[in-house]
């Protein structure tokens, strides 16, 4: 099919030039690198395998990025707070570690919003074509988990 073949060298550059991100975005999803990666594989090849239905209105880029997201998202992802810690001192893991904690309990869409945007370093617009959402509501859902987060670290802190 000529879109599809047309499409596979754009989605080809996505994984050489943005394979960390994607791997980075994965893991916080799924809270292991294994299943990460194994998300971002499954998650490009679903890509090039229905690259026929991607068609050409929104950004490429938000259509593989959804394509990951929903693959990470269907891997069997282990606790967030559970995850192995940067190998900085006690006080820096323990600080990370409730971190993970903080950011697990946020709802789905608030947490996902984070992930895009400073895991992927999304702008929101392209967050809004991945979730399938309006900018002004991953406006408002990051407002809210900025929220959340401040005042669930002020708590740890107090």
């Amino acid at each position: 099919m000529m879109v599809e073949s047309s499409v596979w060298p754009r989605i080809e550059l996505l994984y050489r030039s943005k394979l960390d991100q994607f791997v980075r975005l994965a893991r916080a999803i799924t809270g292991e690198r294994e299943s990460a990666l194994e998300a971002v594989q499954e998650g490009f090849a679903d890509a090039f395998r229905h690259a026929g239905q991607w068609d050409g209105r929104g950004s490429l880029e938000g259509w593989v990025w959804r394509c990951v997201v929903n693959r990470a998202r269907k891997a069997r992802p282990r606790p967030v707070a559970d995850s192995p810690g940067t190998g900085g001192n006690g006080h820096e893991e323990s600080r990370d570690v409730e971190l993970r904690a903080r950011l697990a309990a946020l709802p789905e869409r608030q947490r996902l919003c984070v992930f895009l945007r400073y895991f992927a370093d999304l702008e929101y617009r392209e967050i809004a074509a991945v979730l399938g959402i309006e900018v002004g509501t991953v406006s408002a859902t990051l407002h809210a988990a900025h929220a959340a987060l401040r005042t669930a670290l002020l708590e740890v802190r107090a």
